[in-house]
């Protein structure tokens, strides 16, 4: 049994390690539950608890370059549950507040005389790292507060499912919380700015003399802050409202594991006092994930536009959580061999926080599939790449046409150049026929009129829709071809910043130094770098002129308005004057606005052309006082 306990610490804490240390992932969450409930059950049964158990350890010892800073009180972990039965046990008689547990960072602000003067993030729980630059970047904090005595704030920093896929092309990050993790820690603050972090303010731990917790969430949301969605609860109505959480979470956009209970009465929750780990004022309740045996089909090798070649496990459909799958990320190499993955054999899957597939475990683990040594698009020879202990499958040739697919496929995603109904398989069978060998061929389809009718799966009509939508993306802006490039770092919002402060000029754009470029607000040397390098590389010149000869570039420019200084708007339901959402915002930050995916206390309207529907955007609206606007009324504000 002893071994046992042994060889479990060392696992979950080789895990923990990974995930809070490096921002990688070497077990899923179902996994590290499962194993740590084990660990638990041996050490009750035994009365053996080693020292670096991480059933009494608070965290993972912090490494990073950034200063460390040792917080006033440890910062303990939560107690978990995934029985509903065991949180009305745990309420007992008492009132609580029930609230999304989100998955990110937690970080601690301090404000002096109502300026923010530092942030720390939770660290190993009792030292942490000082952030303060970076926490001035996050999208949504208050720099400066009403309240001019000492102010101590905790709250979870997060990226949404939205930024994480926007920001994420290559894959480098398993999940949202590792790359908020990652951002939130950078060396360079620009590098945070333009990762979209938010901030979700959850509790007060110096500030207002309050007695219960529901006060200290509207005291800070007076002061500024936005903080964590939360419900008042009794015993009686607990289970409904884990219920309506469970009903919002498939739409719910910023990543959560989970729900937090606290006693709404802090002198109660006080007087109970802690463990050597947890807080007994407060339980977190993890949803039961719905596990379902399947076959494992294959594993096949997805290689992307940066040349990383992703394992995706395909097997026979399952339902889980009302929707059939029959598709799980594997992630990387390290993962295909810890889980011993064969064709054939029996393995149980899930969906992790209800919401994206993996794979819980194997239980046949014949261990067949290996990595294949040619890429499985081009042939060539591929290369393993070992990474703090992770192993990942490249392929190393520059003229992969994977590496062209993929890169094509950005080129015409809607942010880009917009070009509707050309999927990525389509473009693949014209790279395959050598229709298109540059962006630019894209814009010279009609030449192969004859050829395209013939071709399984189009005919005239297919042709005429795939010109028209080529020649309709034709005429664009600075901001949307620079985006399409593809540019390593180079997001829409960063590439509309370089297009304004080059007055949309395209010589201009194409021509920046460095020195221009971290000038500009959110870029940063590293970004700065890959963009000068990207423009001084001859193909990539000789790619951009081949465009210029193809499209018609609107150069013309505004000075951004102060129209709507001040104010943040919040979108939501479909649009009629406005191509999409982000051509409404692209208005909303021309005139000087800001837009928020979420609706707070900081939202001035929500926009929203079905005024009474009950959707939680119009809910939340209403009980915050935020008044909700037709798009004919914004568009009347904005004449």
């Amino acid at each position: 049994m002893r071994k046992r306990i042994e060889e479990l610490v060392n696992k979950l804490n080789e895990a923990s390690k990974a995930y809070y240390q490096q921002d990688r992932e070497v077990m899923s969450n179902q996994e590290y539950d499962r194993l740590y409930d084990e660990l638990v059950s041996l050490e009750k049964e035994s009365g053996i608890v080693l020292a670096t158990s991480p059933t009494v350890n608070v965290g993972y010892e912090v490494v990073s370059n950034l200063p460390k800073e040792r917080h006033p009180s440890p910062m303990l972990s939560l107690d978990k549950t995934k029985e509903v039965s065991e949180l009305e046990s745990w309420l007992g008689d008492k009132d609580g507040l029930l609230s999304w547990k989100l998955d990110g960072l937690t970080v601690v602000l301090t404000y002096e005389n109502g300026s923010l003067v530092k942030a720390v993030t939770r660290g190993d729980g009792v030292i942490g790292e000082v952030i303060t630059a970076n926490a001035r970047t996050f999208e949504n904090i208050p720099v400066s507060i009403p309240e001019k005595e000492q102010v101590v704030v905790r709250g979870e920093a997060v990226i949404s499912y939205e930024d994480f896929e926007k920001i994420n092309t290559d894959g480098s990050y398993k999940n949202p919380r590792n790359l908020c993790s990652g951002s939130v820690r950078q060396l360079n603050s620009e590098v945070t700015a333009s990762r979209h972090v938010r901030f979700y303010a959850f509790s007060l731990a110096v500030g207002k003399e309050l007695s219960y917790r529901h006060e200290q969430i509207e005291w800070m949301q007076s002061q500024g802050f936005e903080t964590v969605e939360n419900v008042a609860v009794t015993r009686d109505n607990i289970a409904k409202a884990v219920e309506g959480f469970a009903e919002k979470i498939a739409d719910f956009e910023i990543p959560s594991d989970g729900l937090v209970l606290i006693y709404d009465d802090m002198e109660y929750g006080r007087s109970l006092g802690t463990t050597a780990k947890f807080p007994r004022d407060s339980i977190a309740f993890k949803w039961a994930d719905e596990l379902a045996d399947t076959e494992l089909k294959e594993v096949i090798w997805n290689a992307s536009r940066t040349g990383l070649i992703n394992p995706i496990a395909v097997f026979a459909p399952v339902e889980l959580e009302g929707t059939t799958v029959s598709r799980a990320s594997v992630h990387n190499v390290s993962i295909v061999e810890e889980l011993k993955l064969g064709t054939g054999d029996t393995i149980s899957v899930y969906k992790a926080n209800m919401i994206i597939p993996q794979i819980a475990e194997n239980r046949t683990k014949s261990g067949t599939i290996a990595p294949p040594d040619r890429c499985p698009v081009c042939g060539a020879a591929t290369e393993i790449h070992d990474e703090k202990g992770i192993k990942t499958l490249h392929c190393p040739n520059p003229e992969c046409p994977a590496k062209m697919v993929k890169s094509f496929t950005h080129f015409v995603s809607r942010n880009a150049m917009n070009i509707e109904g050309l999927s990525e398989a389509t473009l693949e069978k014209f790279i395959d026929e050598a229709m298109i060998k540059t962006p630019a061929d894209i814009f010279r389809m009609s030449r192969w009129r004859d050829r395209i009718v013939t071709m399984d799966g189009f005919g005239e009509k297919s042709f005429e829709n795939l010109t028209a939508a080529a020649e309709k993306a034709s005429h664009t802006t600075p901001a949307r071809l620079l985006y399409a490039l593809g540019i390593p770092n180079i997001g829409v919002a960063n590439a509309k910043m370089i297009a304004r402060a080059c007055r949309n000029r395209w010589d201009d754009i194409q021509n920046l130094d460095e020195d221009a470029l971290v000038a500009i607000e959110g870029i940063g040397d590293i970004m700065a770098k890959a963009y000068v390098e990207y423009f001084a590389k001859a193909d990539n010149r000789q790619k951009v002129a081949d465009l210029l000869g193809v499209l018609d570039i609107d150069e013309s420019f505004e000075e951004s308005g102060s129209t709507l200084e001040g104010k943040t708007f919040v979108i939501t339901g479909s649009l009629e004057h406005f191509e999409n959402r982000d051509a409404c915002k692209a208005r909303i930050e021309e005139l000087g606005g800001k837009t928020a995916g979420s609706v707070s206390t900081k939202t001035s309207y929500l926009i929203n052309n079905d005024i009474t529907s009950n959707s939680s955007k119009n809910k939340k609206a209403k009980e915050l006082g935020v008044e909700i606007i037709t798009e004919e009324d914004f568009l009347g504000m904005i004449k």
